[in-house]
């Protein structure tokens, strides 16, 4: 049997993950990996406030910047190249469910590979995603985020 990945092997890319101001505890690593048709994706999170899913989501914006009222303003909407609803677009991901703070999983995809995403963003949302609000979810506000590079 062949061996996709193991332990040994670097993710194509990965974001650095932090909360906004309100949640400044927010912290870590989200990576991708380029399997056959598709993308691995693993997320480590710790920080999270509650014990509740949280909406993640592929952002088309390039930077975690933003203003006071709006930290993360520039992440911008969700990456969607093909023009499709929620939750079809490629930057619709599973929901991120906290437990004792963390978070952690791993799934595969076949809506992008991670050079598609390099230079984009990926968010946490204060609330769990529904599956149907046009165009996000309606999954609240951006509590962290971090930005998708190459890795070296």
């Amino acid at each position: 049997m062949k061996i996709l990945f193991d332990r040994k092997t670097k993710p194509e890319a990965y974001a650095k993950i932090k909360g906004d101001g309100n949640h400044p505890k927010i912290t870590g690593m989200v990576s991708f990996f380029e399997v056959y048709g598709g993308t691995v994706v693993s997320v480590e999170v710790k920080g999270l406030r509650d014990d509740n899913f949280h909406g993640f989501h592929i952002h088309a914006g390039s930077t975690c910047t933003g203003t006071k009222d709006v930290p993360f303003q520039n992440a911008d909407g969700h990456y969607n190249p093909n023009k499709t609803g929620h939750p079809d677009h490629a930057g619709d991901l599973p929901p991120v469910l906290a437990n004792n703070g963390n978070a952690w999983m791993m799934f595969y995809t076949t809506r992008f590979y991670p050079e598609d995403i390099i230079g984009k963003t990926v968010v946490i949302h204060e609330k769990r995603d529904d599956f149907k609000t046009q165009p996000s979810g309606d999954a609240g506000a951006m509590i962290a985020c971090g930005e998708i590079v190459e890795m070296i």
